[in-house]
């Protein structure tokens, strides 16, 4: 990080030791600027995709108005164009001053988080609340396309090296559909690992799987916020290929009650209908 983006990130809860409020504190929240990581892989204000931050919160609960604790599930998605990310560990608190506070009803809950949320992405946040027995949004299932990672490689770079992303020889123009569970990278403020399995869509000149997997492993040791890592990807993929479409896709195993599952494309699409065992 530079010196302005460690000043910008010092105020963050992430990695201090903290107080867990269980009342209901909007403050809570923190933001933190889309622009600090995209200037450092070179985006402007003009993005070269669209998508979104997909966030399940399984740990969401709090009081009716006689005190009754009340569970649920929940969907919340960031638009990518928001001026902010919202940091995770802010959010966790967040969620976590609900367990003790009161609400006339699930609506009433539903329009507060809407609008703290919101605020705190500087744009609009859709969120959706599940019945605990729904099972339909959180069934377990798989990701499309080939897993690349029965392939026998050998791996030397274990920190974000770029170069290792190559073209298949043969040139050929194909439209496929990959996948790896063995991406992982490290936060950005505490190093603690993040987790994830990684959807790529395209249509392009063809990607070398060996090589395309090798450049996941690299970013074992990357430290990076969720989100950054794959509007990374994205735009070393786009570049290599300069592909007709693509999509990015992360689903990131859950820390804290939460997970994110950060997606970018070329053009709007539909989010695959996963879940992942792991989360």
């Amino acid at each position: 990080m530079t010196k302005i983006q460690t000043e910008q990130l010092s105020g963050l809860t992430l990695g201090q030791v903290t107080a867990y409020i269980d009342h209901y504190s909007p403050e809570l929240l923190q933001a933190v600027p889309r622009t600090l990581g995209r200037q450092a892989i070179g985006l402007g204000a003009e993005l070269p995709f669209v998508g979104q931050d997909t966030w399940h919160g399984y740990e969401l609960s709090w009081l009716t108005p006689k005190g009754k604790p009340m569970v649920a599930l929940a969907t919340f998605v960031v638009p990518f164009d928001t001026p902010n990310l919202i940091e995770s560990k802010s959010f966790k608190l967040y969620l976590n001053s609900l367990n003790q506070s009161k609400f006339a009803d699930i609506s009433q809950l539903y329009r507060t988080m809407k609008a703290d949320l919101s605020a705190c992405a500087g744009g609009p946040v859709q969120v959706t609340l599940h019945n605990v027995n729904e099972l339909t949004a959180f069934q377990p299932t798989w990701l499309p396309g080939r897993c690349i990672d029965d392939l026998d490689i050998e791996v030397e770079h274990y920190d974000y090296k770029p170069e290792l992303l190559q073209l298949n020889p043969s040139g050929a123009l194909v439209e496929e559909k990959l996948h790896s569970h063995l991406l992982k990278s490290n936060c950005l403020i505490t190093s603690q690992p993040d987790w994830a399995s990684l959807y790529i869509h395209y249509k392009g000149k063809a990607i070398d799987h060996a090589s395309l997997l090798k450049y996941l492993i690299s970013f074992r040791s990357h430290n990076e916020f969720h989100e950054q890592c794959v509007e990374r990807i994205y735009l070393d993929v786009w570049k290599l290929c300069q592909p007709e479409f693509l999509m990015v896709y992360a689903r990131y195993t859950r820390r804290g009650g939460l997970d994110i599952n950060p997606l970018r494309s070329s053009e709007p699409c539909d989010q695959p209908n996963v879940r992942l065992t792991r989360q």
